[in-house]
């Protein structure tokens, strides 16, 4: 049975997800991070080498995103929590708001599949590492 605070943190990582398909902007997105947070991404479709964020590239990144995506929802498939750490599986859907280069039009419905783990400390993520699969579109 989880613990008080494998419950807390999984309910911020349900929190985090349900801001995103808000629509939050960097800010918002911001408080849900220590200021120390480290986020790897690991190589996929948009980025072939990955990538390494701390809060001010991952609130850059959340901006950007704002702006690139009409819209987009999160299905969480699977959430398992233990001690400071959260592991999901989640479905992701997003329509694009700008194209993407010629080939991909605005309007464009993205998918995708996600694998992340959540690091925390006091109620906050200090890690997270994205494992990304994006089906073509």
């Amino acid at each position: 049975m989880a613990g008080h605070a494998e419950r807390e943190n999984g309910e911020r990582v349900r929190a985090f997800f349900a801001a995103i398909t808000s629509g939050a902007g960097e800010g918002e997105l911001g408080a849900f991070y220590a200021p120390d947070v480290v986020q790897e991404e690991f190589p996929n479709r948009f980025l072939p080498q990955g990538a390494t964020r701390g809060l001010e590239e991952l609130q850059a990144a959340a901006a950007r995103g704002k702006k690139a995506m009409a819209s987009q929802r999160f299905e969480i498939l699977n959430l398992i929590a233990e001690g400071d750490t959260v592991v999901v599986e989640s479905s992701w859907e997003g329509t694009l708001a700008v194209p993407i280069g010629e080939a991909t039009p605005a309007g464009t419905v993205m998918r995708a599949r996600f694998a992340q783990v959540f690091e925390f400390r006091d109620g906050l993520i200090t890690g997270q590492r994205n494992y990304d699969c994006f089906y073509p579109w």
